[in-house]
């Protein structure tokens, strides 16, 4: 955990649609742009090690941003023999984006406010009230009808916190959800905002929609 003091008011960003990262959740990533790997260069000669996740509001990597990312520390580093570098984020808060950075680096950089965000930075978030019984029937159908493969026995095992977050950020759905699942308050509102797409997810596929 790092200490709110030793949070930096500028880090790299690195702006990728339909990607997120949730405090104490783990993200893996593949980086091979040079751009990309300039950058990893860079933050792993800081003490910090932080890397800000932010989705572009349109798709496009080089247009605008959302307001609120979250910066991740990397925690899980692999070189492949093609030059690729396989790295594991661990979320460790969000941020407000003030104004992106001009500068040397290839990549973008941006200058950031970490305040409202002061529970991200606590221990393990709890939900007084889960129905975890109803939660995996609804998340057992989901899977199914999206063919979705998982390692269930570690599912249903998973403490509540890291079975929201690592849905959040894996499930198959579109970026606007999942910038709204990463600006969620409370892991109780990020649980409910999953509930909603997911059965959302299964009434069109009744009603034969095509499911996103």
């Amino acid at each position: 955990m790092i200490p709110a003091a030793n949070l930096p008011d500028t880090i790299p960003l690195f702006p990728l649609s339909g990607a997120i990262v949730v405090p104490r959740g783990r993200l893996p990533l593949n980086v091979f742009e040079p751009r990309y790997l300039a950058m990893l260069e860079d933050v792993l000669k800081t003490r910090e090690r932080l890397i800000g996740m932010i989705q572009p509001v349109d798709k496009d990597p080089e247009g605008e941003l959302h307001a609120i990312g979250c910066a991740g520390r990397i925690t899980g580093f692999n070189e492949a023999k093609d030059g690729r570098y396989m790295i594991t984020l661990t979320g460790v808060s969000r941020f407000r984006l003030q104004e992106q950075v001009e500068g040397f680096t290839p990549y973008l950089r941006g200058r950031i406010d970490w305040q409202g965000f002061a529970r991200d930075l606590g221990g393990v978030e709890h939900i007084t009230s889960f129905d975890r019984e109803r939660f995996l029937e609804l998340l057992e159908r989901f899977f199914t009808a999206q063919e979705l493969e998982s390692d269930w026995e570690n599912l249903t095992k998973a403490e509540p916190e890291m079975l929201i977050n690592s849905l959040s950020m894996l499930a198959p759905f579109s970026p606007e959800d999942k910038q709204a699942l990463l600006e969620a308050p409370t892991l109780a509102d990020r649980r409910d905002i999953l509930v909603t797409l997911m059965e959302f997810v299964l009434r069109r596929g009744e009603g034969g929609g095509v499911m996103q």
